[in-house]
């Protein structure tokens, strides 16, 4: 494993709501013997209260406020040596102040899944604040992409299953 995982062992995933990164992390998270968290559940246990009602009643800002602090505290575990695989939600990336604290303590993936599957996983589900505008929502997907790029290892997916995602992962050879 390279020199950066050795001296802080978290593993980032980012990338669209859909990608994967819940179950992708998990999955490498076994593989690894390492701790899995998912920021988004992680938020709403904190919180006593769904994504959707965050936003619904305190709005986007405060839900992102909430999210870089849930963030640090991951970050902060994993710089003490506990090693952990983390499932960011799809826009903490975009916030310069924690992509930078991410790609300061660990490596950022981003699982680069195709529009038409993200699409398709996120269609019957109503807890996506940001997937209820259908046109709404294939402008966000294309406008973050620039900024998943900025991540460390980039994952073209299509509709893969969790254990080859991780098989591919692990080849990478920043991963190494």
């Amino acid at each position: 494993m390279n020199i950066k995982l050795k001296r802080t062992p978290g593993i980032y995933l980012v990338g669209f709501m859909g990608s994967g990164k819940s179950t992708v992390g998990r999955a490498l998270a076994h593989r690894l013997g390492w701790s899995f968290f998912d920021i988004d559940h992680e938020i709403e246990r904190a919180e006593g209260m769904t994504i959707a009602e965050i936003f619904d009643t305190r709005g986007e800002d405060e839900f992102r406020r909430i999210e870089s602090r849930v963030v640090m505290q991951h970050v902060r575990s994993v710089e003490c040596g506990h090693p952990a695989v983390v499932a960011l939600g799809g826009g903490a990336f975009a916030a310069p102040g924690t992509r930078q604290l991410l790609r300061e303590n660990g490596v950022t993936v981003w699982l680069d899944c195709a529009f038409d599957v993200v699409s398709r996983r996120v269609a019957q589900e109503t807890t996506r604040p940001l997937a209820r505008d259908p046109h709404a929502f294939r402008a966000l997907y294309l406008a973050r992409r620039d900024t998943y790029a900025l991540a460390d290892v980039r994952l073209a997916l299509g509709d893969e299953d969790a254990q080859t995602v991780v098989d591919m992962l692990l080849a990478d050879p920043l991963l190494q």
